[in-house]
């Protein structure tokens, strides 16, 4: 008996890396569900009683119009820019996809 039981620190290991693969996991499932929601969004857009899924808001850091953050180091020339569109169908894919983790 006194050989099977695991000591504190192993236990804090196991317990760490168990919870880092819940919590990539949990990620992946969020970004995926943004995607789909932001895609079924888009489509549902020209459908009448579903455009509401397309309204939402969006946030950029640098844009098209006012330009992008350059880096010019005389060879390469790097624009930097962040768009974030959140819609009421990503919101949903989000709900959607924190359930899904929840049953897993």
């Amino acid at each position: 008996m006194e050989g099977q039981g695991l000591t504190i620190t192993e236990m804090r290991c196991y317990m760490s890396r168990e919870m880092g693969k819940n919590s990539w996991a949990l990620l992946l499932l969020m970004l995926a569900g943004i995607v789909v929601g932001g895609f079924l969004g888009y489509l549902a857009r020209d459908v009448s009683w579903l455009s509401w899924l397309n309204y939402g808001q969006e946030f950029s850091v640098g844009s098209s119009a006012n330009g992008y953050f350059t880096l010019n180091l005389g060879v390469i020339v790097i624009n930097f820019g962040l768009s974030i569109k959140i819609t009421v169908a990503s919101i949903i894919g989000v709900i959607v996809s924190i359930l899904i983790y929840r049953k897993l």
